[in-house]
């Protein structure tokens, strides 16, 4: 098989394992085309997702003609808009952003199932990382203090998967 031929810049030697390498973590943003998917249910959240996941992306290089915002009625259109979007090519990685909130009725649980397991799907048959930033909440309360720390999760991790599958398949 031999030895893979890995770039310098995206290894670091192990300490104890000198031959053993192990690809950097990137938050290097200059270059990425980032697609975003927003829910306009629960609008308020979507919009401070939203709001915090472009500002990230922002401060991480990506620039603002590299950012494309779709939004769609609910939790349950996301996947298609995101696997729309993958197709395209067009796009380094992908952004899914909402909120579901429990309610009086067992719908909670099948919009949050159904839809994080979509997004694995898309995510796996397109080959296009998704951060997944629909949020899944008790109450209003527990989404407005998670809305801004989760959409600035999701945009780093959008730049380092997206970087990290670039390391990977220039190995190949």
């Amino acid at each position: 098989m031999g030895t893979p031929k890995i770039p310098g810049s995206l290894r670091s030697p192990r300490a104890r394992h000198e031959n053993i390498y192990e690809y950097d973590a990137s938050l290097e943003g200059d270059g990425l085309a980032i697609g975003i998917v927003m829910s306009r249910f629960n609008q308020d959240i979507g919009e401070g997702l939203l709001s915090a996941c472009t500002a990230e992306l922002k401060q991480l290089g990506v620039a603002d003609r590299n950012i494309a915002i779709a939004s769609v009625p609910g939790a349950l259109e996301i996947p298609l808009t995101l696997q729309t979007m993958a197709r395209s090519g067009r796009f380094d990685a992908l952004v899914a952003l909402g909120a579901v909130i429990r309610g009086e009725t067992y719908h909670f649980e099948i919009v949050s199932n159904d839809s994080c397991r979509a997004l694995m799907e898309v995510q796996l048959s397109s080959g296009v990382p998704i951060a997944n930033g629909i949020l899944t909440c008790e109450d209003d309360d527990q989404a407005l203090a998670r809305m801004q720390p989760k959409g600035a999760d999701c945009a780093r991790a959008a730049v380092e998967m997206a970087r990290l599958l670039r390391a990977l398949r220039e190995v190949s």
